[in-house]
């Protein structure tokens, strides 16, 4: 009996290490002393989820996976994306590569494979038909795993720089700033990890209320797959702002949203973080020529917020937008046009009166102006945290946002070797309080290839960042933005002391 108990402790510690959530209870110890502290130790499995990236046949997409310095000493593991439609490893067709020497993604073996930690890998695929990519790490690589999926389209309706960091699989997603405008075309991308099919329904909120739709229930997503979902043709009403609610029956899916306009042209636009009573936005571009925010309360109650933009110097109220009503499951939008006037900033939003009625938002972000209309999203993201990374960095083009909505803080920038070489460098940056810090983020010396960016808190506040990547193509500044909330890479375990005299019959 001692053997088994001791096995069943081993057995919940490991558990707790990949997931974060285990307990254990010896019989009879209702009076037993306190436990020790929980540790922190860094997890032992990580997935992602990258959707598919395929717009036309001009779209050229580049891929840069990474895992942060610093990590564990553990196994070396494995960090590894493969084409959602490969049945295993090493398994399926080789896909060779394209008229330009690009690599096609229709092979069994993996689309893009990590070797050590602090240096990122990346992999490049061109066309219409790249497909969805799903991968784990193990060991040491998986602690803060972190991929970038950025795809130029450089003409047609599509076009546009898309960026999106790699998301791991869920049950619950909520996308304020979707569309169903006559002059925008959004899809939800929903990718399933799984060797089993999972069934999702999605829900549309408009400036009224509910989008009924009976086509959004039961949305069968098959094992190992993708599947895209126009949103507009999920209901006949066409509505400038609405909210995208992703839920699934059975099974999990990664979801993310690709837009398109016909005058700002595509990026994609991630899940805002979970409904909570204040949300900060961070990153907007210093030269924004246009910004909409679109917040939804998903609860009962009516939200009633208090709009601010965090500044170089400090926080301002947008004239004649200094609070926004939100009634209960219905989407608000407003436009605040160019609020950051030439100075980057972030916007917080902070209940009235004290009553903290959760809700979602995002930005909608356009730079540019005429034909030259470029468009960004950047939703709602908690904190850094302990740490958080965003790959895909390239010698030039990349701004960092750091917004500390409360007390002062101090981060340490981290930027990786580079995927073809160079030394890593190391930068610190304190954060005043209810301010926003746009900075040109350190280069890797020597670097060639990509690199990846590691923001972690040292002291004070909290501390929100996002990424702004710019490359300017035919004199169009296309961007997109990243948030970088807490890469999760450790989990709290409960120290296991438990007294086992009473199992040792």
């Amino acid at each position: 009996m001692k053997s088994t108990s001791l096995s069943l402790i081993a057995g919940t510690v490991a558990l707790a290490a990949v997931t974060g959530f285990a307990a254990l209870t010896a019989p009879g110890d209702v009076d037993a002393a306190p436990a020790k502290a929980a540790a922190r130790l860094p997890v032992e499995r990580s997935s992602l989820l990258c959707p598919a990236p395929g717009l036309s046949d001009l779209a050229e997409t580049t891929y840069t996976s990474v895992t942060p310095a610093g990590g564990s000493g553990g196994e070396a593991g494995a960090a590894e994306l493969y084409n959602s439609t490969a049945t295993a490893a090493g398994g399926g067709k080789k896909g060779g590569k394209d008229e330009k020497g690009k690599k096609k993604a229709d092979s069994g073996k993996p689309v893009i494979s990590l070797k050590e930690p602090g240096k990122p890998a990346t992999a490049e695929v061109s066309g219409a038909d790249a497909p969805a990519l799903v991968g784990t790490a193990t060991g040491r690589l998986a602690p803060g795993w972190t991929t970038q999926q950025t795809t130029m389209v450089e003409a047609g309706g599509a076009r546009g720089l898309l960026g999106v960091s790699c998301t791991g699989p869920g049950t619950d997603f909520w996308f304020p700033a979707a569309s169903t405008a006559k002059t925008r075309e959004d899809y939800v991308h929903l990718t399933n990890p799984d060797d089993t099919a999972a069934v999702a329904d999605i829900e549309l909120y408009g400036p009224d209320g509910s989008l009924k739709s009976d086509v959004g229930e039961g949305i069968t997503v098959p094992a190992r797959s993708s599947v895209p979902v126009l949103i507009s043709t999920l209901t006949s009403k066409a509505a400038e702002d609405v909210t995208v609610h992703v839920t699934t029956r059975t099974g999990r899916v990664g979801a993310v949203v690709r837009t398109a306009d016909e005058g700002t042209g595509s990026d994609w636009l991630a899940a805002s973080t979970d409904p909570t009573g204040t949300l900060v936005l961070p990153g907007i571009p210093a030269d924004a020529t246009s910004v909409r925010l679109v917040v939804f309360a998903p609860g009962d109650g009516d939200a009633d917020l208090k709009v601010k933009l965090l500044g170089r110097t400090g926080a301002i109220s947008p004239v004649g937008h200094e609070a926004i009503h939100v009634k209960s499951r219905m989407t608000a939008g407003v436009d605040l046009k160019d609020i950051t006037k030439g100075e980057a900033g972030s916007l917080l939003l902070t209940p009235e009166g004290g009553k903290g009625t959760p809700v979602v938002a995002a930005l909608r972000v356009v730079r540019g102006t005429g034909g030259k209309q470029e468009v960004g999203y950047i939703p709602a993201t908690g904190p850094v945290g302990a740490r958080a990374s965003v790959a895909d960095n390239r010698d030039k083009g990349s701004v960092l946002s750091l917004t500390a909505p409360g007390a002062t803080a101090t981060v340490k920038v981290t930027a990786s070797a580079g995927s073809g070489g160079g030394e890593q460098a190391v930068k610190k940056y304190t954060v005043k309080g209810g301010t926003t810090l746009a900075v040109t983020p350190p280069v890797p010396s020597g670097l060639k290839g990509g690199y990846a960016l590691t923001v972690e808190t040292e002291s004070g506040g909290p501390v929100h960042a996002a990424r702004t990547l710019t490359l300017t193509q035919d004199g169009v500044q296309m961007f997109t933005v990243q948030t970088l909330p807490d890469d999760l890479g450790t989990v709290e375990v409960p120290a296991a002391e438990q007294d086992l005299s009473v199992l040792d019959d």
